[in-house]
């Protein structure tokens, strides 16, 4: 199946809100195209059909009597297998978790729940969240990887299985998926959705993956406007309503270190979009605070990396070796000898990015980047060298930095490069969440798809 930008996936927003449909005829349409569609896709470890039918019932019925709980209350969302769930195990896409049902929610899960949404099932994560693929194709051609970690989360909204699902990301793992399957998704401000028991590591975020502007915007504030965020962090800022559209009066573009593992093809259609707007443009090498921020991220997933790599080896460390991975042993292997002192150096590291990115502030209204280093690299798990291959879902480069500063980033469905998606993402200051938004959905309205 050969992709476009001009494709327009699966939204609840104008069907069930509007009253076009039932949320339980909308969920028989989701779960009809999963039934067609799952065996080659691979999205879900787990499904509750049961659990999800009568959730979608009682909307269906709080719906016609005109009191929904909310703007999201019956859409189907699909949860990662990172994020714990009452009704369904958590296993996190690795052996040494098999079976394991904590039978409680998390705090975000909990929120959706709160506000009618329906709970469909768990998608596939990478182990642990990291580099060790599951089985998730993509959707527009099952020979390439749907990226990672939220591998299920992003083939589920591509494929028309959900509207949105919850993703998260430490390095690449919501944006990159999400441009490599041709989605909208929100990274948002560090901490602002709460990822309940998911606060282990300091760059760890949780955001929605859908098809359209209007339902990630509501599943963020939904979520936020019950929870706040992380402790001492205020959440997801903004109005309830999406954002509406907002013309930049200038953008900056962000290359950093991805920039020289983009193929050619793919960074001329970015730069052919870039030029193609009717927006003032400012180039790294237009203004020397832009220059240092690129400097200041020329290492940036060098440095996420062994931050993760020290945060994570308390947890993962007393795991069985012989219920984790090759890849996953060698992590834990590499971070072995890090001391605190090597991570208070990296954190220094960490705040000179952060320092740098605030004082392009007064520059531009965002910045601008490539969401993925071209689209969906070939993943065959059957390969000669695929056990050795570092990155079998995909390059995160493209979104260490962004992981790195904290801030928000939105990626939309822009281009197509040899009839698969890549994404374009917009880049913003800590709690510029909404502001981000806006400045996309003027981006997809007014600017031009390019296909290469």
């Amino acid at each position: 199946m050969v992709y476009h930008p001009s494709w327009r996936g699966l939204s609840f927003h104008d069907q069930v809100p509007t009253g076009t449909t039932s949320p339980r005829a909308y969920l028989e349409a989701c779960l009809e195209r999963i039934a067609a569609h799952e065996p080659v896709v691979q999205a879900f470890v787990t499904l509750n059909i049961e659990g999800a039918r009568a959730a979608a019932d009682a909307a269906t019925t709080r719906r016609a009597a005109g009191r929904p709980l909310s703007p999201i209350d019956g859409m189907p969302i699909a949860i990662k297998d990172l994020i714990e769930t009452a009704d369904m195990p958590t296993q996190m896409g690795c052996a040494a978790y098999e079976g394991h049902w904590p039978r409680r929610d998390s705090a975000m899960v909990g929120a959706l729940r709160e506000a009618g949404a329906i709970i469909l099932g768990k998608t596939v994560t990478t182990e642990l969240g990291m580099s060790e693929p599951g089985p998730t194709t993509n959707p527009w051609n099952a020979a390439h990887t749907p990226g990672g970690s939220s591998s299920g989360s992003a083939a589920a909204v591509a494929a028309g299985f959900v509207p949105v699902a919850i993703g998260t990301q430490v390095a690449g793992s919501i944006i990159r998926p999400a441009a490599y399957c041709g989605n909208w998704a929100l990274k948002p401000t560090q901490g602002g959705i709460h990822r309940g028991e998911r606060q282990g590591t300091s760059q760890s975020t949780a955001g929605p993956h859908g098809n359209t502007a209007e339902d990630i915007w509501a599943v963020a504030r939904e979520i936020s406007s019950r929870l706040g965020g992380d402790p001492g962090t205020p959440g997801v800022m903004g109005p309830m309503a999406t954002p509406g559209p907002r013309r930049p009066m200038r953008l900056a573009i962000m290359r950093t270190e991805c920039w020289p593992r983009i193929d050619a093809t793919s960074q001329a259609a970015f730069e052919r979009f870039v030029r193609s707007l009717d927006v003032e443009i400012l180039w790294p090498e237009d203004h020397p605070l832009l220059a240092a921020l690129e400097r200041a991220l020329s290492q940036a997933m060098a440095i996420g990396t062994r931050i993760t790599a020290f945060e994570n080896r308390w947890a993962y460390r007393s795991l069985p070796r012989d219920k984790i991975s090759a890849r996953m042993r060698a992590r834990l292997d590499a971070s072995a000898t890090a001391t605190a002192d090597d991570y208070a150096s990296l954190l220094a590291e960490r705040a000179a990015m952060r320092a740098a990115h605030a004082a392009i502030a007064p520059l531009a209204d965002a910045l601008i980047a490539p969401a993925c280093p071209g689209p969906a690299p070939l993943w065959n798990p059957q390969a000669p060298d695929a056990a050795a291959n570092p990155r079998p879902t995909g390059d995160p480069s493209c979104n260490a930095g962004t992981s790195a500063l904290g801030c928000p980033a939105v990626t939309l469905p822009m281009l197509a490069v040899g009839g698969l998606p890549m994404g374009v993402q917009l880049i913003g200051q800590p709690h510029q969440d909404a502001q981000m938004l806006a400045l996309a959905r003027w981006l997809h309205a007014a600017a031009a798809p390019v296909a290469m």
